[in-house]
């Protein structure tokens, strides 16, 4: 008997919980976030490559952002030590390890979804004639570490 009773306490208790818990996130204003592309807050680095924050700070946590590589760039071989996921909005992107060859360059036009292990010496290039636009989404903090290849 005292099985069910403890039981049924702390059943009641679980439930009292998660009633609260729902009367709490219902009492606080949650919203649709809705972003056009004409509201962009673009940032653009000295090269050229624009950076348009969505959510997170990319130099101090992971984030997402839009990014604008001109058209015909070339990005010096680099890596990153966070994990990069990117889906490509417009133009042609190809991203290649390091020492690839170009018969084994994969295009990826509009549509396309990319990953670039953390730490692995890369470099990414827009080959289209129009500017390419990616959605990025880093598991971690931004950095850009030239490797000299």
């Amino acid at each position: 008997m005292l099985k069910v009773l403890t039981f049924s306490a702390v059943a009641g208790l679980a439930l009292l919980g998660v009633s609260v818990s729902f009367a709490s996130a219902l009492s606080e204003k949650v919203s649709i976030t809705n972003l056009p592309p004409g509201q962009f807050d673009w940032e653009i680095t000295s090269e050229g490559v624009g950076f348009a924050p969505l959510i997170g700070e990319r130099f101090e946590e992971p984030y997402m952002a839009m990014v604008h590589l001109p058209a015909g760039l070339v990005s010096p071989a680099h890596s990153k030590t966070a994990n990069m996921f990117g889906v490509v909005v417009s133009g042609t992107l190809v991203h290649v390890t390091v020492g690839t060859s170009t018969a084994e360059e994969v295009p990826l036009p509009a549509g396309s979804f990319y990953k670039i292990p953390a730490n692995l010496p890369h470099i990414s290039k827009c080959v289209s004639q129009t500017d390419c636009v990616t959605f990025l989404y880093q598991d971690g903090k931004f950095d850009f570490l030239p490797t000299g290849s």
